[in-house]
């Protein structure tokens, strides 16, 4: 039996220190027949590709989850090179290495490579035109990706948020409890998507990867439902019982520097129908988060 289980595959997972590489990781003692890797920057600096190349020569790496990202959309617009090297570049960097080892590579992009402009959910094939450099540096990194490995699967996601790092929930909860009042924008619709799912389906891709079977290719995944951020927040509200009173604002009243889709609603009928996955209701994902958090 010994000689059976040394022939566990291993998962290396980039950005493990964000909100989905935490929630890899605190997954990933369910799959005990795997062997992890998790990985910062300080760890493995994939924007350089001699360090790249190197780590993996030296190991025998099955399965590579990028959640290493720029998620700075604001500060992107002033720092567009440092966005463009870590989301494109250091991206196509995994997807070389990954090919010439044979690696499946699952790449974690963005709903910003949409200009929010339509009015049904965006199908994987849809016309792609980012509206801001965040979403330019993603679309890259896809561009990186399948140019450089054909082979890799890339998971468009949004509105992301985790009892781990900093996202919108998070901020909500401390708001709700240090204002009276707070304004939240109305005229944004999105698709919430909770980190702890996305994992899951991601290990539920890395599982099915075979000889005989490999998807490729670019997924949708978010939650179901549509909402805006006030209606996010209003259900933050309602969970945490708290009396800080919601306004809905008009996205001008909120000028930041980097646009925002006004629709960016994602269908995800390919990765269901893939996969054979159900994909939760972004409320019960919800509550089930605020339910660590509280």
């Amino acid at each position: 039996m010994s000689d059976f289980f040394s022939f566990e595959k291993t998962i290396l997972v980039t950005g493990s220190g964000g909100q989905l590489g935490m929630e890899i990781w605190k997954l990933s003692e369910r799959y005990p027949s795997y062997k992890f890797l998790f990985t910062t920057r300080d760890d493995l600096p994939i924007d350089n590709f001699e360090i790249v190349k190197n780590f993996f020569e030296q190991r025998q790496i099955d399965h590579c989850i990028n959640c290493a990202a720029y998620t700075a959309v604001d500060k992107a617009e002033s720092e567009k090179e440092k966005a463009f090297l870590i989301n494109a570049d250091a991206a196509g960097n995994l997807a070389t290495v990954c090919k010439a080892h044979h690696t499946q590579l699952i790449h974690i992009s963005s709903d910003y490579v949409f200009d929010g402009s339509s009015s049904t959910p965006y199908k994987e094939e849809d016309r792609i035109s980012p509206i801001n450099m965040y979403g330019a540096s993603k679309l890259k990194g896809e561009e990186l990706v399948l140019n450089n490995n054909a082979a890799a699967v890339i998971i468009r996601t949004s509105w992301v948020y985790s009892s781990f790092g900093n996202n919108f929930v998070k901020t909500m909860l401390r708001l709700l409890k240090e204002k009276e009042s707070i304004n939240v924008v109305n005229d944004q619709q999105g698709c919430p998507t909770y980190a702890a799912d996305l994992a899951g389906v991601i290990m539920t891709i890395v599982e099915k990867d075979n000889n005989e079977y490999s998807p490729s290719g670019i997924f949708n995944y978010c939650n179901t439902g549509v909402i805006t951020w006030y209606e996010f927040a209003k259900a933050i509200k309602k969970f945490t019982k708290s009396k800080c009173l919601i306004n809905p604002i008009p996205s001008s009243a909120y000028p930041v520097p980097a646009k925002r889709p006004q629709y960016s609603v994602l269908d995800t009928t390919k990765i269901k129908n893939t996969f054979n996955i159900a994909i939760p209701k972004w409320k019960d994902s919800l509550y089930t988060c605020l339910s660590f958090l509280m």
